[in-house]
């Protein structure tokens, strides 16, 4: 499937959990996201992230995720235990075009995967203009800034966790370019939390 966005190419995604206080982790740092995992196991929340990275063809990671992720995801996809829906985006993660963005990582195991040879925004630049689905960065939050700072996100995916966390990493700093999204789907989780859907308004051509 290819997904058209104002004549740009293929629309890229971008799906993170959020605290209320704006937070991407706690105060302890890239470990401190344990308040994300009871909103993330409900069923609207795995309904959410199936239904969102469905049309993805591309995945985009940061190095700490694209090695959490590595560690974790391809067990589950082969766990006749595991929740129907975490194994279909486990099979799911296994099988697409995986970017990886690092300084430091020379190889990139996992199957269908690379280390990236340019920033965010040039990649993304290229990916546009090859064919494809969507192109999704996975909880990347660096790479979420980058890509909004350069103008090259389309949509964000954002599911809003009722916690304030008093400290961590902001997604949404201060010095972004501003922009207007339009809300076009949202979902309330068992927990509390909110999944919204946010397509980013551009000027016509």
């Amino acid at each position: 499937m290819t997904q058209h966005t104002d004549g740009r190419g293929r629309r890229v995604v971008a799906n993170i959990s959020l605290s209320l206080d704006g937070r991407t982790n706690g105060v302890g740092g890239d470990a401190d996201m344990g308040w994300i995992v009871p909103h993330a196991l409900t069923d609207a929340a795995r309904e959410h992230m199936v239904r969102v990275t469905a049309t993805a063809t591309t995945a985009l990671l940061g190095r700490k995720n694209y090695e959490g992720f590595g560690s974790f995801w391809p067990m589950v996809a082969k766990a006749e235990d595991a929740d129907p829906r975490d194994r279909t985006f486990a099979q799911w993660l296994d099988s697409v075009e995986k970017i990886v963005f690092s300084s430091t990582l020379t190889d990139a195991p996992w199957e269908n995967s690379r280390i990236a040879d340019a920033g965010p925004a040039d990649v993304v630049r290229r990916l546009r203009q090859s064919p494809g689905g969507d192109i999704i960065v996975l909880a990347s939050g660096s790479v979420i800034k980058a890509l909004l700072d350069a103008g090259e996100l389309d949509r964000l995916s954002i599911t809003l966790c009722p916690e304030l966390v008093g400290g961590g990493v902001r997604l949404f700093e201060d010095g972004l370019p501003p922009t207007s999204w339009s809300l076009t789907d949202l979902s309330t989780t068992e927990s509390g939390a909110i999944c919204l859907l946010y397509d980013r308004h551009r000027a016509e051509a």
